[in-house]
């Protein structure tokens, strides 16, 4: 029976509310394609359904054990995982979206399913997985996720999310993120979503990683001090405050500082095209959400220094080559002893050619988290992996 009531907002009040408060060239949900047919509840919009179906599946609970930048088990409790980054990624999406009157659930339905696909041990891992079997690459993986490899509904498999997030996905792309080729809308550019999710992550991840190469010591305040970006902060940080709130005090201005700068940027350049609609975010040649011209030079410094001083860090390349140690370990045994694998990965090897056979193992490694692999790793070669800075 459906929902009804003077105080029940269905679908089609929440709907309407879109058409209302929603800018013009925001996406609405009224209407939005699924591959399967399937009746819904009335009392959310089909992008509240995508991102409550992410964030209810086995991939995005798994993400808690998952490399961002230093292994799970390193550093102390507070740096981030992959499941923590995407959290804040999401938090992000959704307050620029609002700002700029876009739609926020797609927005948060697209930061929520952006990491599905990291295989365990962040980018390196992705890396050993695309020198061991050819390619790899986790944004594809990402989608494959949700739309073949969850079993969660009886009728279709994966989680048959509208194509609107589905195309967000495919598309996202950072400095570290591209697929390349595309099966939704190839000759469009995407949403404005789906590109504030874009630089969600980007802002995430720089102020994070600021954050927790100091909080792990692998870098010091003095390794920022010629950054032009940290010359924009760091006038607010007290000097005698604590350094916990120090900390915390330099990510939220990190934050603040890239999404007022984002959402000035964006709004200028909507006008400056004189957007008026969806279609000319489609058709738009150059990015309608960015940087402005000093900040994308501040970040282009950051970036730089981040990846020197913290992400290519001989303790970060140390701890995360294990990680790689593992990873083609663990696939060249698969290949050779296919009754290691679970019976339904067993089972897709047997009509499997000798490439597909390949990427079947990739792809069931890219699903494990960094916990899983050193605990298959021990059991299968009797041999317990501790990583390099453990209890640092």
């Amino acid at each position: 029976m459906p929902l009804m009531g003077p105080l029940i907002r269905t679908r089609a009040i929440l709907e309407d509310v879109e058409d209302r408060s929603l800018a013009a060239f925001g996406v609405r949900s009224r209407g939005a394609k699924r591959a399967y047919a399937e009746n819904v509840a009335d009392v959310r919009t089909h992008f509240q359904h995508d991102w409550n179906r992410v964030l209810h599946c086995r991939a995005f609970r798994k993400l808690e054990y998952k490399t961002q930048v230093l292994p799970y088990g390193l550093g102390s409790d507070f740096v981030r995982n992959r499941l923590t980054h995407t959290l804040e990624v999401s938090q992000i999406a959704v307050g620029v979206a609002r700002a700029l009157g876009l739609n926020e659930d797609l927005a948060q339905a697209i930061s929520l399913a952006h990491d599905l696909g990291h295989p365990p041990f962040g980018h390196k891992g992705e890396d050993e997985l695309h020198a061991i079997c050819g390619h790899f690459n986790h944004n594809e993986h990402s989608l494959r996720i949700v739309t073949e490899i969850e079993k969660r509904y009886p009728s279709f498999p994966g989680l048959n999310l509208t194509t609107d997030v589905l195309e967000g996905i495919e598309k996202h792309e950072t400095d570290y993120d591209r697929i390349g080729s595309y099966r939704f809308n190839p000759n469009l550019g995407p949403s404005l979503e789906a590109l504030v999710a874009n630089f969600a992550d980007t802002i995430a991840y720089r102020a994070h990683d600021i954050e927790d190469g100091l909080e792990s010591r692998i870098v010091q305040e003095d390794d920022f001090r010629g950054v032009a970006f940290w010359r924009r902060i760091e006038p607010e940080l007290a000097k005698d405050m604590r350094p916990s709130l120090r900390l915390a005090r330099i990510t939220r201005r990190a934050i603040g500082a890239m999404v007022e700068d984002i959402v000035r940027e964006t709004a200028r350049r909507l006008e400056e095209a004189a957007v008026k609609g969806l279609a000319d975010v489609r058709a738009a040649r150059k990015s309608l959400v960015g940087w402005s011209f000093a900040m994308a030079k501040e970040q282009k410094e950051l970036g730089g220094l981040l990846m020197d001083r913290f992400y290519l860090s001989d303790k970060v390349k140390e701890a995360c080559g294990v990680g790689s140690k593992v990873i083609r370990a663990l696939y060249l045994r698969y290949l050779k002893e296919p009754n290691l694998l679970p019976e339904m990965e067993r089972e897709k090897l047997e009509t499997a050619g000798e490439k597909e056979r390949e990427l079947v193992v990739a792809h069931w490694i890219a699903g494990m988290t960094d916990r899983y692999a050193l605990r298959d790793y021990e059991r299968i070669f009797g041999e317990k992996i501790v990583l390099p800075g453990a209890g640092w």
